[in-house]
């Protein structure tokens, strides 16, 4: 009986958090550690990535760090770091970076930016929506010349499909190149990505062709693969939409800074150092 409460005690505390079982990374003498507060710790250290995609041992590597800094806060507490002085300054410095920071997310979720407006932005600014022309090329790189004729001895007279089939294995087999186990796939470039001598030799093939003589670069040899071939193109208004608004709102909010903080010096009292005030005239 004694364990059914203590069974029903504990989802009774994860029902009224609001958390799932699954949410919990770890407990600390009773208090929860999630997987939002591993999301918050990865924004705060690798904002390009989350902490769902990272792999399960470095999420254990991060929980382990979440528990450590649990019982750190309550070393500190038990010997009433709260109490000194530089903790009570720099809690109020923090306030007032607090302060300003949602001040300012408030006036940039002020700014208005209408679909009509980002539109005469786009309309206006053609050159900053041109997507270059680009290939996707695969290669097989190689360390001498005669291997690299060898491999295109035993490409030159397949075509389409079978040609690409046949590319792919002999990149698993034979390519030295880091792309070798993806089948030589280097993805989209555009020109003057790659090296000058491979940037000329993928640009002047037609697509699904490969190149009929070993390109040497300072890697060594490569035979390389056309997949596709694209043209230079406009984006698509739909594709830019959103980033052209947010930009047009940060050029907005950063000028309405600007006023704000002009309008506010000319009302308030300010007193300069005179190494401040020359620094403030210039």
């Amino acid at each position: 009986m004694k364990k059914l409460i203590k069974v029903s005690l504990v989802a009774a505390t994860v029902l009224a958090t609001g958390l799932m079982a699954t949410d919990i990374l770890a407990t600390v003498d009773g208090k929860n550690i999630t997987k939002q507060d591993g999301e918050a710790f990865v924004r705060a250290t690798a904002p390009q990535t989350t902490f769902e995609k990272l792999p399960a041992e470095q999420q254990k590597m991060i929980a382990e760090r979440l528990v450590e800094r649990a019982l750190f806060v309550e070393a500190a507490r038990k010997e009433n770091v709260a109490d000194d002085p530089e903790f009570k300054s720099n809690i109020e410095k923090l306030k007032e970076e607090l302060l300003v920071s949602l001040w300012m997310k408030k006036q940039m979720d002020n700014a208005i930016v209408s679909d009509s407006e980002a539109q005469d932005f786009y309309k206006s600014n053609p050159d900053k929506f041109v997507m270059p022309k680009n290939v996707h090329a695969r290669h097989i790189l190689v360390a001498d010349e005669k291997t690299a004729q060898d491999i295109i001895a035993e490409l030159k007279d397949l075509k389409d499909e079978a040609l690409k089939t046949k590319f792919i294995e002999l990149a698993k087999a034979k390519s030295t190149g880091p792309t070798g186990e993806k089948g030589g796939d280097l993805g989209s470039f555009a020109q003057g990505q790659m090296v000058p001598e491979f940037d000329k030799a993928a640009f002047a093939l037609n697509k699904g062709e490969i190149t009929l003589a070993p390109v040497k670069t300072q890697f060594g040899f490569h035979v390389i693969y056309l997949e596709d071939k694209k043209d230079e193109s406009t984006v698509a208004f739909d594709q830019v939409k959103e980033k052209i608004i947010q930009s047009l709102k940060q050029k907005q909010f950063q000028t309405k800074l600007k006023e704000v903080a002009k309008e506010m010096k000319s009302k308030a009292k300010i007193t300069y150092t005179d190494d401040a005030a020359t620094a403030e005239k210039k």
